[in-house]
């Protein structure tokens, strides 16, 4: 199994659409920007994602952020093995490189240095610095950046740059 295929939502999800979130995250995909999802706990923010990326044969990695994740979490770290050290991609870098949607879920729950690492790849570079390899990565053409959070956080937020 390919990367790209163990991360593809191969049933499709129940998802009953509200008004005109399907058409506008569509649009949004074609145009590669990223997006923001709003609203209160269980209303359906992941099941949405989940069910546009099955829509779109995209596949799907889903972060649950919380306080203790650390950039290293999301972009990946030297493993020591017995003949030296191996990089391991994170998951934000995992699907920057084959063309996956990234879900962070709940992205105030991270720290701000954290979330500091996503800011490349919201904007025109599309790209995301590997600082501990010397590495940058450029996102392939189908990648997309979706973050969501709860109302009620919204002290947070002003920390996350518009982009």
């Amino acid at each position: 199994m390919t990367d790209k295929e163990q991360y593809k939502v191969h049933q499709e999800p129940f998802y009953q659409a509200q008004g005109k979130e399907v058409a506008l995250y569509e649009a949004a995909y074609r145009s590669r920007l990223p997006v923001m999802v709003k609203g209160p706990t269980g209303c359906g923010k992941s099941r949405f994602v989940e069910y546009m990326a099955w829509k779109l044969g995209k596949p799907l990695i889903t972060v649950a952020c919380n306080e203790d994740m650390t950039a290293s979490d999301l972009v990946g770290r030297y493993l020591l093995e017995a003949n030296g050290t191996r990089w391991l991609d994170g998951p934000l870098t995992t699907a920057a490189r084959i063309g996956a949607i990234c879900y962070l879920d709940e992205i105030v729950e991270a720290r701000q240095d954290t979330t500091v690492v996503i800011h490349p790849l919201t904007d025109h570079r599309r790209t995301l610095p590997l600082d501990k390899k010397g590495e940058l990565i450029q996102a392939h053409p189908d990648f997309q950046l979706v973050i969501s959070y709860n109302p009620g956080y919204q002290s947070l937020m002003k920390d996350l740059k518009q982009s």
